[in-house]
């Protein structure tokens, strides 16, 4: 399928999905340190601001991870995808300087947490993310999804995947 083709199909996706989806309402913004939050509940995403280097924070987080004897099963450049796909589809503002997920597995909590209940098999791979704005590329950040308080007390595998975030977040913060 030739690029343009490509392009104003996505294009066609992207504004039909809009005009037929119903209005999301607007939350509060929960931005930490002007890093943009797009909205989230406050409980949502733990967000941290660091002044460490980009490069630092993602070599200390993968080896946060890789010290407590968890695989990365990938990196995913977020910055390159979504400038190469913003160009596809029109969009041509920067909304990352730099950008990567880190994808992750602990073999032991992920089949406690399978046992325990397998629609949480969702919650595989962990994901934590670094990212700089275009607007304040000297600060790092670091984010990663809350695991709902509501599974942390009813479940001790669910608090201690939660701590385990936590922790490798910290970890990669000392940096």
């Amino acid at each position: 399928m030739p690029k343009a083709l490509t392009a104003a199909l996505l294009r066609a996706l992207v504004l039909g999905l809009a005009a037929v989806l119903p209005a999301m309402p607007a939350a509060e913004d929960t931005a930490v340190g002007g890093a943009r939050a797009g909205g989230a509940p406050a409980d949502a995403y733990a967000l941290y601001e660091s002044d460490s280097s980009f490069e630092d924070l993602v070599d200390g987080l993968k080896l946060a991870i890789e010290e407590r004897g968890m695989y990365i099963n990938g990196v995913m450049h977020m910055d390159e995808m979504l400038a190469r796909t913003g160009k596809d589809l029109g969009l041509d503002e920067t909304l990352y300087t730099q950008a990567q997920s880190i994808e992750f597995c602990s073999a032991l909590l992920s089949r406690k947490m399978a046992a325990e209940s397998p629609a949480r098999i969702v919650n595989c791979p962990f994901i934590i993310a670094v990212y700089t704005l275009p607007e304040d590329p000297d600060t790092s950040y670091l984010v990663h999804r809350r695991i709902p308080a509501a599974e942390t007390e009813a479940s001790a595998v669910m608090r201690e995947i939660a701590d385990m975030l936590e922790a490798v977040a910290a970890q990669a913060l000392s940096w």
